[in-house]
């Protein structure tokens, strides 16, 4: 695959690769990608639900009007971080691959990224629904790697933190649709949230610090230790 250097290969988050990307890379910086829409259709029975009760993931949706969608693409060190992608995307979430071309922030660097997204003809497959629709089976989802609502909360505040120019008006009504529901069921939002929280240290000139043993992900699993105080690690209403 032909990128910057000319054999860099590059992949583009837009869901929970942006807050957890869970392989080793190079360097990642954010940006975007045209052409696409951010949609919650892509079902989900392996990590934010089950068969019972599916969750609900973000997958890309081609848009002729050339909408953005923001992100983090990241240089992939080695076949290891490529397979593991493969199984955690491909195998596990029923996406395919395809090339987009990836914009900086800064409008100065276009290169070839993969992205991976859904298509009606994989069998996880939910479909465009109303956003009231969508917000109820997440906050109704969770799965081996954890609520379904934290899926979506952990991206939208990426967003928020990193990315504070996006524009997702779907995302961002989701996001205040389900913290309404959490805050009319009177959930805890710590336990939501898997009792841990999360820090990027987005230096994109910086190599990304490597996780000690004992804070590694177990297999199949989004999951990070917690940066976090333990003295703040308590149920909060919202």
């Amino acid at each position: 695959m032909n990128s910057t250097q000319g054999n860099e290969l590059w992949i583009f988050g837009y869901g929970s690769l942006c807050w957890y990307p869970g392989f080793s890379y190079v360097k990642s910086t954010t940006g975007y990608v045209k052409g696409f829409s951010r949609r919650f259709w892509q079902g989900n029975t392996t990590h934010r639900g089950t068969i019972e009760k599916p969750g609900r993931v973000a997958t890309l949706i081609k848009d002729k009007e050339q909408t953005t969608v923001y992100g983090r693409a990241f240089q992939l060190q080695d076949s290891v971080a490529l397979s593991y992608l493969e199984n955690r995307e491909c195998a596990l979430g029923g996406y395919l691959s395809t090339i987009a071309t990836f914009h900086s922030r800064d409008g100065e660097k276009q290169f070839p990224v993969m992205i991976y997204i859904a298509t009606n003809e994989n069998e996880q497959w939910l479909g465009e629904a109303s956003l009231q629709t969508i917000a109820h089976q997440i906050i109704e989802s969770s799965g081996p790697s954890g609520h379904n609502a934290e899926y979506l909360l952990r991206l939208a505040e990426f967003m928020h933190r990193y990315l504070p120019e996006a524009h997702d008006e779907h995302l961002f009504t989701l996001e205040i649709l389900v913290r309404s529901h959490i805050k009319e069921r009177n959930l805890c939002l710590t336990t939501l949230m898997g009792n841990r929280d999360f820090a990027i240290d987005l230096d994109e000139d910086a190599e990304p610090a490597v996780l000690p043993e004992e804070g590694r992900p177990r297999e199949n699993s989004f999951q990070f230790s917690a940066r976090i105080p333990s003295k703040s690690l308590r149920c909060v209403k919202m």
